[in-house]
């Protein structure tokens, strides 16, 4: 009753919203799937609702915007209120080259799988569906140094702590590009966790394109303050490749995962706490995108994907749309 109340109050607000000339693009946008699970001989389909989300991009004066993503599919609980909040924020350009912004926004952690919008993101990896929360609240500075290379800065709760927990997070990236067809999206983040202890995180993001088809590749690499062999014992490569046709796309996803068992603390805990010592993992997948409507407001996909941590086969048909209220 509650939560129904808290729905039909935001659709009361809404004309009142619009009356006030402040949104620039509002939008609904969802994904649905025919999911084929195949895991030790047995066969489980079944439909599913993936994403439902509420998105509104406005401004508040000339040199002030905000940014709201509802999901209207998850509902917060008393832990963690804004659960179903992955954007929620205010941003100011306080000169050209700089940009202030507080409220919640994604953890400002490298990569392009992290990077992209959940709804257009069919399979994940371990590292980046383990994470306790991906969007955070927290305060950020982007300083454009360049025109097409940022620095930002962001202090705010921790990703893997859930909620308004004291843990905090300390992350430091580096937007940019090294030529037309290189970009990049790199990170150093020092993240206390729910234990007591932190993690160092450095993740590297890049984009390739060349022509029609375009390829991501990201490095994360992992380590525990104090961790003996920082590097390359616990870290994920994860290759992605789209090439695209008229409307088509043709797409595949491979990750490897891997933590060596002996990254444990003197107390024999664990430094990371979302890829575990000993773990080893080889995931991956492709498939097929439509766009019927020659853009984005109606996508097909079919994709197959596995993973060989969980042993389990999937096979998917769906179709992403979106519902534009207001665009200008």
């Amino acid at each position: 009753m509650k939560k129904a109340c808290i729905l039909s109050i935001a659709i009361m607000m809404l004309p009142s919203i619009l009356a006030a000339k402040v949104v620039d693009s509002l939008y609904f946008d969802a994904r649905g799937s025919f999911n084929q699970e195949i895991h030790n001989g047995k066969y489980i389909p079944r439909f599913m609702a993936d994403h439902l989300n509420f998105n509104i991009y406005g401004h508040i004066s000339d040199n002030i915007t905000y940014r709201v993503r509802q999901r209207l599919h998850v509902w917060g609980d008393a832990e963690n209120p804004f659960k179903a909040t992955d954007w929620l924020c205010v941003n100011w350009q306080a000169t050209p080259k700089l940009k202030l912004y507080a409220g919640k926004t994604a953890a400002l952690i490298g990569g392009y799988e992290y990077d992209s919008p959940a709804i257009d993101v069919y399979f994940y990896s371990r590292f980046c569906s383990g994470l306790d929360q991906g969007y955070v609240f927290g305060v950020n500075m982007d300083y454009r140094f360049l025109p097409d290379q940022s620095v930002i800065v962001q202090i705010g709760n921790s990703p893997l702590s859930n909620g308004f927990k004291k843990e905090l997070a300390y992350n430091l990236a580096w937007g940019g590009q090294f030529a037309k067809w290189w970009k990049t999206i790199w990170s150093v983040n020092f993240i206390e966790d729910r234990y007591g202890g932190m993690i160092n995180y450095l993740a590297l993001g890049n984009h390739f394109k060349f022509g029609n088809v375009a390829v991501d590749i990201d490095f994360f690499n992992r380590a525990g303050i104090g961790q003996n062999d920082p590097l390359f014992t616990d870290y994920s490569i994860i290759g992605k490749v789209i090439w695209s046709i008229h409307n088509w796309n043709l797409c595949a996803k491979f990750g490897y995962e891997t933590n060596k068992a002996h990254n444990v603390n003197s107390y024999g805990q664990a430094y990371d706490r979302v890829i575990l010592p000993g773990t080893e993992s080889v995931y991956g997948g492709c498939g097929v995108e439509f766009f019927p409507l020659h853009n984005d407001r109606l996508r097909l996909h079919a994709i197959y994907f596995a993973d060989t941590f969980s042993n389990v086969h999937n096979i998917q048909l769906g179709m992403t749309w979106r519902f534009r209220v207001i665009k200008n």
